[in-house]
């Protein structure tokens, strides 16, 4: 049985169809890239996995976790699958961070919630948690706000957050977007590494083949709400079968070269 399988999955937002039937599967610890162009559908699929579409999205189909249907469960189950179950990096860090809270809370939420983390080993966690990630001088980052940290920073104390507490599964949406090449590769290869030692099943969301190509073991190439074409990382790159999905290719090694 595949960790994750989604069937025939629907999403409409006011009885507009954004995604129209998607189908795929995940084993336990693989690495699958789901890419497209803006618009494709790809982020609100993500977003449909967890639980996390607005009210006024409607979904139809069927998404198991490890068999567990969760589409269609109630608030209460998806807390506890939430940051659980299914971690979830999101593009811009600063929105999945609270301004106000210092970060060794924000770090031990997960486990403050899904494990009896004791309070008197909270700041210690933190600081463990900070070191799993690289963050310098993790003694004194953990007492800094969210704005006094790089893109960079944040980015890694939200990947933090969401391995705490070894997840099943990890949906990366666009992560690394809004950081510069040098950063983007470092935290590529942190998430890679930390979905490695914990065996932990990870779907990248991005728009960027060469993200893609580094990361994943296996694409799904989404366009118009669709998946066009799938297969293993190493099949799509060298003999693309759909004139779109070539087009990402040869973008990517168009900007390779530049």
């Amino acid at each position: 049985m595949s960790l994750l399988t989604v069937k025939n999955l629907r999403v409409a937002f006011d009885g507009q169809e954004v995604v129209h039937g998607v189908s795929f599967s995940i084993e336990a610890g693989e690495r699958v890239c789901l890419i497209g162009e803006s618009g494709s559908g790809k982020s609100v699929t993500a977003l449909a996995i967890d639980g996390l579409l607005p009210p006024n999205a409607s979904v139809e189909g069927s998404i198991t976790l490890g068999g567990d249907e969760l589409l269609g469960a109630g608030e209460r189950t998806m807390l506890g699958v939430r940051g659980k179950r299914i971690g979830f990096v999101f593009q811009e860090p600063q929105t999945a961070l609270n301004p106000v809270v210092r970060i060794r809370t924000q770090l031990v939420a997960a486990l403050r919630n899904h494990t009896h983390l004791p309070r008197s080993q909270w700041r210690e966690t933190a600081v463990e948690l900070a070191q799993s990630v690289g963050l310098p001088d993790p003694e004194h980052i953990v007492d800094r706000y969210p704005h006094e940290l790089s893109g960079g920073q944040r980015q890694r104390v939200v990947i933090a957050m969401a391995m705490s507490v070894h997840p099943e599964l990890l949906i990366a949406d666009e992560p690394t977007t809004a950081l510069d090449a040098t950063v983007q590769a470092r935290i590529l290869r942190l998430m890679m590494a930390s979905t490695a030692q914990a065996h932990t099943a990870m779907l990248m969301i991005t728009h960027d083949m060469a993200v893609a190509g580094q990361t994943a073991t296996r694409l799904l190439v989404m366009k118009d709400g669709r998946v066009i074409e799938a297969g293993t990382t190493a099949e799509v790159l060298r003999h693309p079968q759909h004139p779109y999905t070539a087009n990402l290719v040869n973008a990517a090694r168009t900007l390779s070269l530049s």
